[in-house]
């Protein structure tokens, strides 16, 4: 049944790109192009899923510079450790296939490795086994330059002392998911690559992603680059093979990752137990939230389910954002290292893509933006607010809003961010930005419709 609909999924996917309404398209077209502008980035291809289905595909600026070739979304690039979801899917199939136990202990695979009698597999994806990582740096070091296994990686970072003991803390661990790929190989009876183009990257309709643990990205495809402060921008070196082995080897197109994405929201590809411990926070022993899944950060937005892991490699940044219970996604891939570009675009895109339950929020907005204008002069409509309301607003007080907030000008962004209830009132939360300031506004309404607080801070 999953691989019939999977099929009737990768049938629509063609005819549905490019759906969003030309005001969303618009809005996010400057938000990757301001951005680029801003970082000194190069280029960004975007995938964009909205209502279950990809909505929208763009590519940004420039993705080679010698020569000078501008980014199409059709290119291919590195998406660093967003490949880490679908090492820890190829274990979810393999547990569905009763070829292990998330739960079996590392030493039933690898059973030399410290404390491997101990350690889970479930601990490596969730990154709570204690393994040391072998590369936290955002540069490629000497040694990275030539070929490596996955058993000298092991040697050199899984064979000493753990961090920490197994459980007990959260260390993000590149080591982890070597030792994870290991596994899927010695469980699953076939290189790791094979296993994860056969069995999870075909079934979901990707089949243009490139092995870039063992060759660079070729002509036809974005190039990586790094930069120096603020020195020009350099063709990255490239990982030796080896080094990326199952913990950030895969690039794909941005289209490519909208469709993993599709197959996170549809649930195609595993079954729903096993997306339920995909997408399931792991608790430390303390009983500490880690906001980690199985490679993927679990947290919220703004009432609303979140998915979400970056990427980055030699050359290469990336951010993968999901919303499962909103069927919609949003994928930003860029060429550059230790750049903060695709979060950036990411989490201004996300925004835009969630449905919102209050259909008053237009005409909100509108007043809250009103009374917002009439703080920058020291006024206030005394009409819309409770008693309660009014005795905040003093004198002193509207003089102190009136120096403060007069100065920053128009805002360039005046948006909802939240709704909720509390207290028998509505609270609406705003974002208000401005060229070197976000504020963030907060209201408490009334079943009359009066309001009961109007408060103003910078956003944190």
């Amino acid at each position: 049944m999953r691989k019939l609909l999977a099929v009737i999924l990768l049938a629509c996917l063609s005819s549905a790109a490019q759906t969003l309404s030309p005001d969303l398209r618009q809005k996010i077209d400057k938000i990757a192009s301001d951005t680029l502008a801003k970082t000194g980035v190069p280029s960004a291809s975007v995938s964009i899923v909205k209502d279950g289905q990809i909505a929208y595909l763009q590519a940004y600026g420039d993705a080679r510079l010698d020569p000078k070739t501008p980014a199409k979304p059709e290119m291919r690039y590195s998406i660093g450790s967003i490949s880490k979801q679908f090492t820890a899917a190829a274990l979810l199939l393999l547990q569905e296939q009763g070829k292990l136990s998330l739960d079996d202990k590392v030493a039933k695979f690898v059973p030399d490795l410290t404390r491997a009698n101990e350690v889970t597999i479930r601990q490596l994806l969730s990154h709570t086994s204690g393994y040391q990582d072998f590369w936290p740096q955002d540069y490629v070091m000497p040694m990275m330059l030539h070929s490596t296994t996955a058993e000298k990686i092991m040697d050199g970072w899984a064979r000493i002392p753990l961090d920490f003991d197994p459980g007990t803390k959260w260390q993000y661990s590149n080591t982890n998911y070597v030792i994870a790929g290991v596994i899927v190989e010695k469980a699953g009876g076939m290189p790791f690559i094979q296993f994860l183009r056969e069995k999870v990257l075909a079934p979901v309709g990707i089949k243009r992603a490139a092995d870039t643990d063992q060759a660079a990205l070729g002509e036809t495809d974005a190039t990586g680059y790094i930069r120096y402060g603020l020195g020009p921008l350099r063709a990255a070196p490239k990982e030796g093979s080896g080094w990326m082995f199952a913990a950030g080897e895969l690039a794909m197109p941005a289209e490519d990752l909208a469709r993993w994405n599709l197959s996170i929201i549809n649930q195609t590809l595993l079954k729903p137990e096993s997306y339920r411990e995909f997408a399931t926070e792991i608790v430390l022993k303390n009983g500490v939230g880690t906001q980690y899944g199985l490679g993927v950060d679990v947290t919220s937005q703004s009432g609303h389910r979140k998915l979400e892991h970056s990427g980055e490699v030699s050359g290469f940044t990336a951010d993968n954002i999901v919303f499962p219970d909103d069927r919609a996604a949003v994928a930003v891939l860029t060429n550059q290292d230790a750049a903060s570009a695709s979060g950036q675009i990411a989490d201004a895109i996300a925004p835009l893509l969630l449905a919102t339950d209050d259909p008053a929020a237009p005409r909100k907005i509108e007043q809250a933006r009103k009374i917002f204008e009439g703080l920058q002069h020291g006024t206030v409509d005394r009409s819309l607010f409770t008693d309660d309301a009014n005795f905040y607003f003093s004198e002193p007080a509207l003089k102190d809003f009136a120096s403060g907030f007069a100065p920053l000008g128009i805002p360039q962004e005046f948006v909802q961010t939240r709704q909720a209830l509390r207290g028998g009132m509505t609270l609406r939360v705003y974002r208000i930005k401005f060229a070197t300031k976000t504020l963030r506004a907060w209201t408490y309404e009334m079943p009359d419709g009066k309001l009961e607080q109007y408060q103003v801070a910078v956003q944190e």
